[in-house]
């Protein structure tokens, strides 16, 4: 089942922000995030905020079913043009996620992006993102996405092995990314991501070199890789307490990423982020990029999260209860909080420090610090950008990444 959401302070019923999150807008960049939180079957590693039909069959709701649900988000993109006011920002990046987008028909994907265009307006090289499953596009679908505004697009390939998609329950057969890539660039995409995860129980290291092989052949200028992690909840987890399938062993992770930068670099992707890569700068998914940075983005959508000038805050997960909200004129927020000065100290460290410029080295306090140059002392920070003020992860160092970071924020 999809994990739980934070504790937090009530959000206001109009979803009001206090004033301190608007200021200085007009320096930050502006996203959003849609969510569709449907899926056909749940993927046995997945703890995503998702419902299958049979999970939302009797729960009741406008967004209980897919018919509607475009409707539901518009009023919620009303709702982010009446609280965040006059903002002159135009949105920079919008990216439609789930769940599976691509259960909706394409015309109700354009309809929530015209929602954004009508309410806030695009930026002129506006970046617009759908995520899709493999076997839930085609030609037609394609280009009728693209036709309604779209202009990347990344598929959930995670391999190329049949063994190693069964394990995931993933329900494409494989080649059928590779497919939908060129099916994405006849229709007119001008940048598509193929997301990878290793690590699965059964797969050997040949098996992720086939993956990998597979994804680079297929000529998309995006890459994510993920190692995979077993949440608590899932039929994976479950599958691994009783011994069905044996754990995946941090060693082996960590040789699958190296295995990942070799083949990858030498096709001429490189990382920007700890688990992304791209073949050219304009390749990079600039949404991602809102995240990594503190920038602002409003996320729409049961479950969806949020975040404006240091205020934070997350929707009911429930698509139920996300429709009874709207419909009865109340923001679907379920809690926020206020980030402080230290809070948010220490996400730009968290945060830049997967990228591959780095955090400024400004940012540390006494200890960090220290630890920082124990980090570059051990070969896990670059000695170039170090000299220069920022701490830049070496190859070694994005092995350990969350062990690095949790040292420099300590």
């Amino acid at each position: 089942m999809p994990s739980a959401l934070p504790d937090g302070d009530p959000v206001p019923p109009d979803g009001s922000l206090p004033p301190s999150a608007t200021a200085g807008s007009a320096g930050r960049p502006l996203g959003f995030y849609l969510h569709v939180p449907y899926c056909t079957t749940r993927c046995g590693y997945c703890d995503f905020n998702t419902y299958t039909a049979d999970e939302l069959r009797g729960s009741g709701g406008a967004a209980s079913t897919r018919d509607g649900y475009a409707a539901l988000v518009t009023e919620e993109i009303r709702l982010a043009r009446k609280v965040l006011g006059d903002d002159p920002r135009p949105v920079e990046t919008v990216f439609v996620g789930g769940g599976t987008p691509t259960l909706l028909p394409p015309a109700d994907l354009g309809r929530m992006l015209a929602a954004v265009r009508e309410e806030f307006g695009l930026a002129e090289h506006a970046e617009i993102t759908t995520e899709a499953n493999p076997d839930s596009v085609g030609p037609r679908s394609l280009a009728a996405l693209r036709e309604a505004g779209f202009n990347r697009i990344s598929f959930g390939m995670q391999s190329a092995r049949p063994h190693v998609l069964e394990v995931l329950e993933r329900t494409h057969t494989p080649g059928r990314p590779e497919e939908c890539v060129a099916e994405a660039r006849a229709a007119g995409f001008s940048h598509v991501n193929l997301d990878l995860i290793y690590g699965t129980p059964g797969e050997s290291d040949q098996d992720w070199r086939d993956s990998l092989a597979a994804a680079i052949g297929a000529g998309p200028d995006h890459v994510s890789a993920y190692a995979l992690i077993v949440e608590e909840g899932t039929r994976l987890a479950r599958r691994i307490r009783r011994g069905e399938v044996p754990p995946t062993q941090d060693d082996v992770q960590a040789d699958r990423y190296l295995i990942a930068e070799e083949m990858l670099a030498d096709a001429g992707f490189r990382w920007y982020e700890v688990s992304n890569w791209a073949r050219t700068p304009a390749g990079r998914c600039r949404h991602n990029e809102l995240y990594w940075t503190g920038a602002d983005w409003w996320g729409a959508g049961p479950g969806a999260h949020s975040h404006v000038g240091g205020v934070r805050w997350w929707n009911v997960k429930h698509p139920g209860a996300y429709a009874q909200a709207l419909t009865g004129g109340r923001s679907p927020g379920a809690g926020r909080e206020l980030l402080g000065e230290e809070d948010r100290r220490v996400e730009r460290i968290l945060l830049e420090l997967r990228l591959s410029r780095g955090c400024p080295l400004s940012l540390l306090a006494p200890d960090g610090a220290r630890a920082a140059e124990r980090a570059l002392a051990e070969g896990l920070l670059d000695p170039e950008p170090y000299e220069r003020g920022s701490a830049v992860l070496t190859l070694r160092g994005r092995l350990l990444a969350d062990a690095v970071v949790r040292d420099l924020v300590d």
